[in-house]
Order: C-alpha cells, then structure tokens, then sequence
C-alpha cells in the first residue's frame, strides 16, 4: 500500500470539520471474534432465522438462548490497537464519533467516548414483561437462560434481532450525528446490513468524502481513499503518522 495514503488519509481527516467512524465486524475479527456469517461465525452454527429473531425468541426463548450462550463468549474479546487507533482519533480531536453495528462494546473498551451502538449491546439485558434492566454481570451469575427476579420471564440482550427495527433514540442519534458529518471512515464492513448500508451513500450523496479501511473493499465507488489491510494494522500507521 503506497504510504502517501496514509499522509492523505490524516490530511483529509484533519481538514474536515466533523469526521465520523462507521464500523463492523471485521474491527473486531482481530480481537478473536469471528465474523457472524464467516466460516466459523455464529450463523455458520445457528440459523440467523430459526435462532436470531424476535419471532423466535418470543415463540421459544429457551431455544433461542442456546445461541445466545454462545454469543455471550464475545464479551470477554480485548480490543485490538485498532479500537485503540480509533480512540486516540477521537482524543485528539480527529473524530468526532463511532456509529458501529458491533454489540461487543470493544470501542468503549478501547478508550473511544462518542459511540453509537446501531444495533444494541450485549451489556444490559431486559425483561419484556416488566421492563426490568439487569447488567452483563447479573446475566454471567445466573443458570441460563437467566430470568427475571420480579416476574421469572426470560431476559432477552438489548441487542437488535434481525426482524426489529432499529431503535428511535439510536436513529435520532444517528441523524445528529450525521447531520454535520463531513467524512465518513468506513472500517471493516461491507455496507450490506440495511439500514446502516445507506449512511455512506448519505455522505457521499451530500458531498461529504468517504475513507475505507477493509481487508476486501466494497466501497470503491464511492470512497475517496481506499486503504485495504487488516484494521489495527492500518490503525497503528495512521497513529504513526500522526505523532510525526
């Protein structure tokens, strides 16, 4: 990769006014995550149908927990230099926020402030009867699939199953935050996930400049630069540059 990428890439970012962060799964990839609908993802062992929506968890959440025994291991992931790269960014003053569709909390992990968690976190759980919170670390204590301690009903993680909408407060967030954007760095998704799939053309649409850090590229049509590697390695370059 030609290195005046990276003199541009920090030229870009230092001339916009409010530069954002939309990330997936392949963020977190190097952290020991594998990605959902990799060959050793979760989708590859559970139906993201049959086992990842709400249809299903309210029909038999039972069922639905045994994926969701698997999907807790997630949070015990370290974030990468990448996550770290991200939050220095945003401590300088280069970033002004993350959108990410990642539920395993490694940005907050890793130092960053500003997220938006697009499709829900793994950190709290509910009671869809009551309403009732608990935390990540009520949730590990108990015999799963865990239950309310005021009615006995199955919590489900406030994370976004593939047949609900995104939440209003998160969109509201989302526009806020895109309202004034300027350039979007785009790292380690496809952009095939609906609705979060639009915010780059919402960018680049309104004249905003698009960055893409992926291993395999899908923006190239619409991206300004192109950086194609492993993210906390491209992470740790742009870091270099930036105390030179």
């Amino acid at each position: 990769m030609p290195e005046n990428l990276f003199d541009k890439t920090i030229s870009l970012l230092k001339q916009s006014h409010n530069p954002v962060a939309l990330t997936g799964a392949g963020v977190s990839t190097e952290s020991g995550i594998p990605d959902f609908r990799g060959k050793d993802g979760l989708w590859s062992r559970f139906d993201p149908y049959e086992y990842g929506t709400m249809g299903a968890f309210l029909t038999n959440p039972e069922k639905v927990w045994r994926m969701l025994a698997s999907l807790l291991k997630i949070a015990n992931a370290e974030p990468n230099t990448g996550h770290k790269g991200l939050a220095l960014l945003e401590k300088k003053g280069i970033l002004t926020g993350i959108i990410t569709q990642n539920i395993d909390g490694l940005h907050q992990k890793g130092g960053s402030r500003n997220v938006i968690e697009f499709h829900g976190s793994l950190a709290t759980f509910s009671c869809l009867s009551c309403g009732k919170s608990y935390s990540l670390a009520y949730v590990r204590q108990c015999s799963l699939p865990p239950h309310c301690t005021v009615c006995n009903t199955i919590l489900k993680p406030d994370i976004v199953f593939f047949d609900e909408q995104i939440q209003h407060m998160v969109l509201a967030r989302t526009q806020q935050m895109l309202a004034s954007a300027d350039l979007l760095l785009v790292a380690g998704t496809s952009c095939q996930t609906e609705p979060a799939a639009r915010i780059p053309y919402h960018i680049h649409n309104k004249g905003g400049k698009i960055i893409e850090i992926n291993r395999e590229p899908a923006l190239n049509h619409l991206a300004a630069i192109t950086l194609e590697g492993n993210f906390s390695t491209v992470l740790e370059k742009l870091v270099e540059r930036l105390a030179q």
